[in-house]
C-alpha cells in the first residue's frame, strides 16, 4: 500500500477558496423555444416517475402517463433541433473545407446552408400537409386531441426554417460560415 501525503490546508484556506468571482450565465443566449422546450422534457420527466413510481411501487400503472412521455419526447427533440440549427450544432464535415480553396469553400458552405434552408422549408411544408391530414386523430389512453404534438414539430419545423435563414444571413454578413472556420465556432451567437 503506497503512502500518499497530501497538504493540509487550514480553514482559512478553504473559506478563501470560494472568494473567486463566479461566472455569469449568458441568459441571452437562450431562445424562447429553449426555454419551451426545458418545461417539456421536465414534464417528460415528471410522467416517466410517475410511470416508474406506479408501476414498481404500487403495483397499479397509469396507463396514460407512457403515452404523454413519448409524445413530449418527440417534441423535446424535434424543439431542440431548432437551439442545433441557431447555434449550428448539427452534425457537419468541416475536414473537406481544410484542402478546398478559400474561394470554392465559400461556395460549398453558401450552397450547404440553402440546402439546410430548402429542406426545412420543404419539410415545413410537408408537415402542415400531414397535420391537415391527421388533424382529428386522439390520443389512445387520454381523451386529447394528437394535433397538439403534431402542430408543435410543425412550429419546429417552421422555426428550424426561420432560424437557418438567420445563420444564412449572420454568415453571409460576416463572410465565413461554422463550416469553413470551425476553430472561430464557440456555439454562443454573435
Amino acid at each position: 500500500m503506497a503512502n500518499h501525503e497530501h497538504s493540509k490546508a487550514s480553514a482559512e484556506e478553504i473559506a478563501h477558496a470560494f472568494d473567486e468571482s463566479l461566472v455569469e450565465p449568458r441568459l441571452p443566449r437562450y431562445a424562447p423555444e429553449d426555454w419551451l422546450t426545458l418545461v417539456i422534457f421536465w414534464g417528460m420527466a415528471l410522467c416517466v416517475f410517475l410511470q416508474f413510481f406506479t408501476r414498481y411501487v404500487l403495483n397499479n400503472s397509469l396507463a396514460w402517463t407512457e403515452e404523454i412521455a413519448i409524445n413530449c419526447l418527440v417534441v423535446v427533440v424535434f424543439l431542440g433541433s431548432v437551439m442545433c440549427v441557431r447555434l449550428t450544432r448539427h452534425i457537419q464535415v468541416d475536414v473537406l473545407y481544410h484542402y478546398l480553396p478559400r474561394r470554392f469553400g465559400r461556395v460549398l458552405a453558401l450552397a450547404v446552408e440553402l440546402v439546410t434552408i430548402g429542406f426545412f422549408a420543404y419539410a415545413t411544408q410537408l408537415f402542415w400537409r400531414y397535420t391537415s391530414i391527421v388533424a382529428r386523430e386522439r390520443m389512445v389512453t387520454i381523451d386529447l386531441p394528437r394535433n397538439i404534438v403534431f402542430y408543435a414539430v410543425f412550429a419546429a419545423f417552421l422555426l428550424m426554417f426561420v432560424r437557418a435563414v438567420v445563420v444564412f444571413v449572420r454568415d453571409v454578413r460576416r463572410g465565413h460560415s461554422d463550416l469553413e472556420q470551425p476553430d472561430t465556432f464557440d456555439g454562443i451567437e454573435e
